[in-house]
């Protein structure tokens, strides 16, 4: 790409990035940070294969620090073909794919000293409490993305969700009422049900959230059942019909109950809407390398985390 990156306008920028000019600079010195670091560590790990240190040899097209984190955003927001991506960067295909693969880590890294990536797992109560220290109120939701459909039978039974009637994968997300996310569960197969997912990462028995008040769709029906809870915000099910009841409804109580409760819910939407402005969680995943489905989702959660934060920032 020829163009200098100062040279495009604040609009066209976070078409390409997904991020602001200002969100961008100030991201760069810790995404610098840590590819030094990571290209230091592999050096190390590999000293005794190794040739030259590291910085020796031809200098490739994505020479200096900002045109590596403008390429690796670039490809999460406008999610390209690597044959697209190499044309736009005049890269060959197998150069655009590798640098994406080597690029993500340090990206990953950037975010997490920034300590805007989400929560993955809970090993006990104490630690998720203290994660969520000084929040009451959580927005718990899953969202699927689509992916493509595998060759294997047996996987395209694990990958098919009858919600969306095509092969997705699927994650629990965790937000509070600013749209921080909070918590993105590990990447899992369309096919599990929200709430049977959201159990496997929460078990039962457990004093997970004594402490807070959970805001959830029907999708999570039974949740004050199995959990001790302080309180739980979950919408009124329309009744059965039956020969009793031919014509079932909701109350006007009931209805206007769910409205109130849905104006507080739509937060999660919102931040889940937020991380899916990357089109690499919204296009049909193309890339089939292990773990990678997950990366893009938790890389991607950090960046919408990184947005808020600085805005939050300027407004205090």
């Amino acid at each position: 790409m020829s163009k200098d990156l100062s040279e495009i306008d604040e609009r066209q920028f976070k078409a390409l990035t997904g991020l602001t000019h200002e969100a961008f600079d100030k991201l760069l010195p810790l995404f610098s940070e840590s590819y030094t670091e990571i290209v230091q560590e592999n050096y190390e790990e590999n000293r005794a294969q190794r040739q030259r240190k590291p910085g020796g040899g031809q200098k490739g097209r994505l020479d200096t620090m900002e045109k590596k984190l403008f390429f690796v955003l670039y490809y999460l927001k406008v999610y390209p073909t690597f044959d697209v991506l190499g044309f736009h960067f005049d890269l060959d295909r197998s150069k655009a794919c590798k640098n994406v693969h080597d690029l993500l880590p340090p990206l990953c890294r950037a975010l997490d000293k920034a300590e805007v990536l989400p929560q993955r797992h809970f090993e006990t109560v104490e630690e998720m409490r203290q994660a969520f220290a000084g929040i009451t109120d959580l927005l718990i939701d899953a969202t699927e993305r689509p992916q493509q459909r595998p060759k294997d039978a047996e996987t395209q039974k694990q990958k098919y969700s009858g919600k969306k009637k095509r092969h997705t994968v699927k994650n629990t997300v965790i937000a509070n009422a600013c749209q921080m996310i909070l918590f993105l569960g590990y990447t899992v197969f369309g096919h599990r049900h929200d709430y049977g997912l959201f159990k496997t990462e929460f078990p039962p028995g457990q004093d997970w959230f004594q402490t807070f008040k959970l805001w959830v769709d029907l999708g999570y029906l039974g949740i004050q059942k199995d959990y001790d809870v302080l309180k739980v915000y979950i919408p009124h099910k329309k009744p059965r019909k039956s020969k009793a009841n031919p014509h079932p409804a909701l109350t006007d109580e009931q209805k206007e109950e769910n409205r109130q409760m849905s104006k507080v819910r739509v937060v999660v939407e919102n931040a889940i809407c937020r991380m899916k402005r990357f089109r690499s969680l919204t296009d049909t995943f193309r890339n089939r390398k292990e773990n990678l489905v997950d990366d893009v989702a938790l890389v991607a959660a950090g960046l919408s985390n990184w947005t808020l934060s600085l805005n939050s920032a300027a407004a205090a």
